[in-house]
């Protein structure tokens, strides 16, 4: 499964998620992109868009695109409020389908 973090996620959440195969949108060269642009170009490399931004599905229709989301959802987006939900994310990235979303808290 490719997962693709958004600008909103710590890119050195990549190094707890070693199983996956891991990009972060600044490395791809869309930083700044906005979100309906950065959906149709992630649908077309990766499985799943991983943020922090809790707007995103009330922004976005997203049964639209073949991507899937999870919204990561802390009091903060600091590496060590994002690293305990790794273990919920894990779990649903095991039964999520193409254009689900689900929000990890």
């Amino acid at each position: 499964m490719r997962l693709l973090l958004d600008e909103s996620i710590p890119a050195r959440l990549r190094k707890h998620l070693a199983a996956r195969q891991v990009s972060t949108v600044r490395e791809m060269g869309w930083a700044g992109t906005v979100n309906g642009l950065l959906l149709v170009r992630a649908a077309q490399l990766f499985d799943v868009l991983v943020t922090a931004d809790k707007n995103i599905q009330y922004q976005q229709n997203l049964s639209n695109l073949p991507i899937s989301v999870v919204i990561l959802s802390s009091h903060s987006n600091n590496l060590a409020s994002l690293v305990p939900l790794l273990g919920r994310m894990e779990a649903a990235l095991q039964t999520m389908a193409p254009r689900s979303l689900v929000v990890i808290s």
